[in-house]
């Protein structure tokens, strides 16, 4: 791993405004909805239903929403049906963006998320123009406060992560995500506070913007993340803190 884009932290950072909260459960709701029609209603038996559901319960939630989600994907209950879909294109500065797709219009999806891209200088390129750019991983940040580095590296790495490594004031911990269940657990037996805990995908290397670049990038990212056909928006661009600061 040579690098990581700030955004995946920038997000946490910045914080769920209590209006945007309706999109996150819409979110968290389809995931769960689907993970559970793709494999089982028992997420012990059911790594991406366990997932989903600690995001969703990582949002406060509520359990009865939770339930019903999951019997929406079994049959239980009447539901939608969302259909998959992975989109890859180029930010300002030539970025790479890859975007997961849950849609129950996939003719709405590709085409809105296309308008967003080419509004926000951006371009949808074809499958696989950017892809190999990313790799999916367990991801944690950890406040330098909260731990000394000695101490997590040891946890992390003997629960099975394969990186612990120091960025701008905070430790980050990558992971197989297969690992990542077992690594959040030895952080929680700890007691180490994670600022972000996910799996994601995670760039192998970083496309450094600044300025105008940065600030569009920052735009589309967030356009993207409120589209409601989007579930997940994922840059290789590093962002600078002063861009993040003065969009606030």
């Amino acid at each position: 791993m040579s690098g990581h884009s700030k955004w995946s932290t920038i997000k946490h950072k910045k914080g769920a405004a209590d209006a945007r909260r309706g999109k996150v459960f819409t979110k968290l709701i389809k995931e769960i909805t689907v993970a559970a029609r793709m494999g089982s209603g028992d997420p012990a038996g059911n790594p991406r239903l366990r997932q989903a559901i600690l995001a969703a319960k990582a949002e406060n939630m509520p359990k009865e929403n939770i339930e019903r989600a999951i019997k929406k994907g079994t049959g239980e209950l009447e539901g939608v049906s969302y259909d998959e879909s992975i989109y890859e294109g180029y930010g300002p500065g030539g970025a790479a963006i890859l975007v997961e797709s849950l849609t129950d219009n996939k003719n709405r999806a590709v085409s809105e998320i296309r308008h967003l891209f080419s509004k926000n200088g951006g371009s949808l390129g074809e499958s696989g123009c950017v892809a190999w750019m990313f790799s999916k991983k367990g991801y944690f940040e950890i406040k330098k406060g909260a731990v000394e580095e000695e101490k997590l590296m040891e946890i992390a790495l003997e629960a099975g992560a394969e990186d612990v490594r120091e960025d701008d004031g905070s430790f980050e911990v990558i992971s197989d995500p297969d690992d990542f269940e077992a690594i959040k657990a030895a952080l929680e037996k700890a007691s180490i506070a994670t600022e972000a805990g996910e799996v994601t995908m995670v760039p192998n290397s970083t496309a450094n913007l600044t300025g105008k670049e940065a600030e569009q990038m920052v735009r589309l990212m967030e356009a993207l993340e409120d589209c409601e056909d989007v579930q997940k928006a994922y840059t290789n661009a590093d962002i600078p803190d002063a861009v993040m600061n003065g969009m606030a």
